[in-house]
């Protein structure tokens, strides 16, 4: 008997997939072909489920029609909007392979938890973290922070798991840390209130007002529990000093954490960028992700732990049924499982592996490279053309006003403007964000497909909205 939940004809289905997968392989080969869309406005009844059921070509034809022009825009070579990577050609092979093993990577012993190893392992050399250090992929930066954060609050508090909090911790980061920081705390139980937002100066957190509020905190009865350094700022691409940070940390025995969703990655860029992430090598945990500057699909992130017994004793718990062996399937010892939130885990890890195996590690280290060379770039030719930069141009983020003359009410509704028309009109994607009171125009720029040429015809068109604007 065949089961309703498989094609009732496999030659046919054969057919229909490689004929899909040609059309994937064009629309990828041909991206800048195709920028974002609005998506039309019966977009709802179109994805209504039961309304409409396909098989086989006409699924296929439905998929080509209603689902792959309306992508979210960040395969375009000219989407810089926000900090998201541009997927590779690798993740077509990775999706199929991981849709045919459909990996449970929780644990027990199969190839996946090898290979989510060695791509941990991999990590933390680049990282410059010692042999032993511990990780686990997550869904992205979000999840690795919670992840390492409770390895910080076992540290303050041995007795966290089985009594919850007690003591009154305290966080400490850069005013410009990102959201992801204030919701682990708040998961965690902690509360937006202990985060203390240090002043930045020069773009880096102050290290004499970090040793101030750890001092004040400490004779107020506080338990000071992790600072967190930014390597990569998410507005305007900064970089908190992390050999400063750790000496704090050092002296005052407080968990250094490092925020590196993107900004990690310099670790494998030339000069002078690589230099910007100097001292990530003595935090006690990294976040980063892989779906933004190593470019893979999402979501693949990675919470980098530095002392392997901290990890496991802040998530290890085995009940009867997930008691291992020493052979068989329920083989395999370690299990990540132990090591995180969740025992339901696809695998990760492939989407990486098939990139460095087909592509190679040098690859990357040039495409990051020339992101910076890129926002550098762009900061020039801003300038000539009589616009502002609104912040030094530090890594691959350039932040800048159309018409600097103007009032910053003025600048900031022209920057919108130029930012929505653009969108529409799908020559190029900025986001917006908010520096020393003018809504600016940003260009993240994690796209490997992005060149000098992508650059200027951008501007041009920023030129030319402005104009028409005015």
């Amino acid at each position: 008997m065949t089961s309703n939940l498989d094609p009732k004809d496999w030659a046919a289905f054969r057919s229909q997939a490689h004929n899909l997968l040609d059309r994937c392989i064009t629309q990828i080969a041909e991206a800048q072909q195709h920028p974002w869309q609005s998506p039309p406005e019966d977009a709802a009844e179109r994805y209504a489920i039961g309304r409409h059921q396909s098989e086989g070509n006409e699924l296929s034809a439905r998929i080509d029609e209603d689902v792959l022009p309306y992508h979210g825009g960040n395969t375009h070579p000219r989407f810089w909007g926000w900090v998201q990577g541009t997927g590779l050609a690798s993740d077509l092979i990775a999706g199929m392979v991981g849709a045919t093993i459909n990996t449970n990577g929780g644990g027990r012993n199969h190839g996946a938890n090898e290979m989510e190893r060695a791509v941990i392992d991999w990590t933390r050399v680049k990282m410059g973290f010692p042999e032993g250090a511990s990780g686990i992929m997550v869904a992205g930066t979000s999840q690795a922070t919670v992840i390492a954060l409770q390895c910080a609050r076992l540290r303050a508090q041995g007795t966290v798991r089985s009594e919850g909090t007690q003591a009154g911790f305290t966080c400490y980061a850069a005013d410009g840390v990102h959201n992801a920081t204030r919701k682990a705390i708040e998961l965690l139980g902690i509360g937006h209130n202990a985060l203390r937002l240090i002043p930045s100066s020069d773009g880096q957190m102050g290290a004499s007002a970090l040793r101030e509020q750890i001092r004040k905190d400490r004779a107020n009865g506080l338990c000071p529990m992790a600072i967190v350094g930014t390597a990569g700022s998410v507005d305007l691409g900064g970089f908190d000093d992390l050999n400063a940070l750790a000496d704090i940390a050092s002296e005052e025995n407080v968990w250094l954490h490092v925020d590196g969703a993107f900004g990690a990655w310099t670790r494998i860029a030339d000069a002078p960028w690589r230099s910007l992430s100097d001292g990530i090598e003595r935090a006690d945990s990294i976040a980063l992700d892989f779906h933004k500057w190593m470019y893979v699909n999402y979501d693949c992130g990675l919470a980098l732990i530095r002392d392997e017994a901290e990890h496991r004793a802040a998530f290890a718990a085995r009940p009867a049924y997930l008691q291992g062996a020493d052979q068989g399937l329920a083989g395999g010892d370690p299990w990540f499982c132990d090591y995180g939130i969740d025992l339901s885990r696809g695998n990760r890890a492939l989407k990486v592996w098939c990139a460095l195996e087909m592509f190679g590690e040098e690859a990357f280290s040039e495409a990051i490279t020339r992101n910076c060379e890129l926002a550098r770039l762009m900061g020039q030719e801003v300038i000539s053309r009589g616009m502002a930069l609104l912040s030094p141009v530090t890594s691959n983020i350039c932040v800048f006003s159309a018409d600097p003359d103007q009032t910053p009410e003025a600048q900031s509704a022209l920057n919108s403007k130029i930012a929505l028309d653009l969108q529409l009109s799908g020559e190029a994607v900025f986001s917006t964000t908010d520096v020393n009171g003018i809504t600016c125009l940003r260009a993240a720029i994690v796209n490997h497909r992005s060149t000098k040429e992508d650059v200027i015809a951008a501007l041009d068109a920023v030129v030319q909205a402005k104009g028409s604007t005015g």
